[in-house]
């Protein structure tokens, strides 16, 4: 057999990869304000917060950052919502289909007037 050597490690750690991939937690909008909070009372050091909560310490930051800026844009009266992406792309295809389907009537309609009138135009 003519095996390279380490190809099965290869596959092992690819197996290991997509195994932690499928088994990351995801954290709600109101888990990630709660670690947030319990670190800013400062009960606890961010370290011992983070351990037990199983995140790593720059996790904590980026959401204590964006808790903060986004309190911070509220605050200021900026209280328009962001689209997320996925809203966006789909606002913009049914604008398309919608623009599509006023289109076709438009032109179902100007054929239909050419034919009753047989010039296009309303005789007052």
């Amino acid at each position: 057999m003519n095996k390279k050597p380490g190809t099965s490690k290869d596959a092992a750690d690819k197996l290991v990869k997509n195994i932690r991939r499928k088994t990351r937690q995801t954290y709600s909008a109101e888990e990630k304000i709660r670690i947030v909070l319990a670190g800013l009372r400062g009960e606890e050091s961010i370290s011992a917060l983070c351990r037990r909560e199983g995140i790593s310490d720059s996790l904590y930051y980026t959401w204590s950052k964006e808790f903060l800026e986004a309190g911070k844009r509220r605050l200021s009266g900026d209280t328009a919502r962001q689209a997320t992406s996925p809203e966006v792309k789909d606002l913009r295809s049914e604008a398309v289909a919608l623009k599509e389907c006023v289109a076709d009537l438009t032109l179902e309609n100007r054929l239909l007037k050419k034919s009753m009138t047989g010039a296009g135009e309303f005789e007052e």
